[in-house]
């Protein structure tokens, strides 16, 4: 767990914020690459991952304030700061400038902030919030760029994946998404304050959340290694055969999908859930169905588009050429007659 990569310019840098720019600068460039070498505008690219980037991010925060538990933390932090409560050390809120309340043992803001909810470099963001609204305005822009959509949709059925391999690092640098409590031979122990140790203290299985978390299973790790797989598989092996513009994007998007939905099961970090099923399990399921829908549609329309009776130009040109040569035949004969 490494939170911060040092300071610049006075100001740390939180590494999961640094790895997910990272990982939005490789997906850019892998689309720009992709572009040349089809012979596309990779101008478009550029613009479309600037824009993407905004929209994920806006869309991962506005999904994380509302399903990861912390949206009353907010409403209060701009209402009535005295019922926000940290978990940290008495040194950690004076860090932070709070105030510690020796009663409860928590840390209490000093003051509101009614825009606590907008700072996303502070950490909480939703993957599946920031693809929804990416993907919604992705689509838009290639459409009104008049790019092809699908063939720029398959493009990011190759980057996606390769872009989350680093978020889900940042992950693991920030200490958050990690698993249940594991004798698995690759649990992990998460250092003290972590997120995984204050989670342990708060259900009663640490004496202090200043100790080492139990072990836990590193979920982070297996959902990057699942992500990097996907991006190879769709790049490597499916992209040369595609039969149908589409199909990359839909398998790309169901495989980590159903990845998402397996992993989900074995994390214990703070989430929202709905009878027993977390919030991104739901999309996972509802994204899979999606994908499938689409695949279905988009092969019969390629397939439909192949079968569409086509008449080059030159045979259409001659077939309305033909009446005009019969009516001059007969003159040519009288003439040679």
């Amino acid at each position: 767990m490494i939170p911060r990569f040092g300071e610049v310019f006075g100001e740390p840098v939180p590494a999961y914020f640094a790895m997910l720019v990272m990982g939005f600068a490789v997906a850019i460039l892998y689309g720009v690459v992709w572009a040349k070498r089809s012979k596309l505008d990779h101008d478009v690219m550029i613009d479309l991952g600037l824009g993407v980037l905004i929209a994920g991010v806006a869309g991962a925060r506005i999904l994380h304030v509302f399903v990861d538990g912390y949206f009353w933390d907010y409403v209060h932090l701009c209402t009535d700061p005295s019922q926000v409560a940290w978990q940290i050390t008495p040194g950690q809120c004076v860090q932070v400038e709070g105030t510690w309340d020796a009663v409860h043992a928590v840390c209490r803001p000093t003051e509101g902030d009614c825009f606590a909810w907008a700072k996303f470099w502070n950490g909480g963001l939703v993957w599946y919030g920031g693809l929804i609204v990416a993907g919604a305005y992705g689509i838009h822009f290639l459409w009104r760029e008049k790019f092809p959509v699908l063939k720029g949709m398959d493009l990011t059925g190759m980057a996606i994946p390769l872009g989350v391999f680093f978020g889900r690092l940042g992950c693991w640098f920030g200490g958050c998404c990690y698993g249940d409590v594991s004798d698995h031979f690759t649990a992990v122990r998460f250092p003290p304050w972590s997120p995984a140790s204050e989670a342990h203290y708060r259900e009663g299985l640490l004496a202090s959340p200043g100790l080492e978390s139990l072990p836990v299973l590193p979920m982070q790790l297996w959902e990057a290694l699942a992500c990097l797989s996907i991006s190879a598989f769709c790049t490597l092996w499916l992209q040369p055969r595609k039969r149908f513009d589409g199909q990359v994007f839909a398998v790309s998007m169901a495989l980590y999908a159903v990845a998402r939905v397996i992993l989900e099961a074995f994390r214990a970090d703070e989430r929202g859930a709905l009878l027993g099923v977390s919030t991104s399990q739901w999309i996972g399921i509802a994204i899979a169905a999606g994908m499938a829908y689409f695949y279905v549609r988009w092969r019969r329309e390629a397939q439909a588009a192949l079968a569409a009776p086509f008449v080059e130009p030159a045979v259409a040109s001659a077939a309305t050429d033909a009446p005009a040569a019969a009516d001059a035949a007969p003159s040519a004969g009288r003439e040679e007659e």
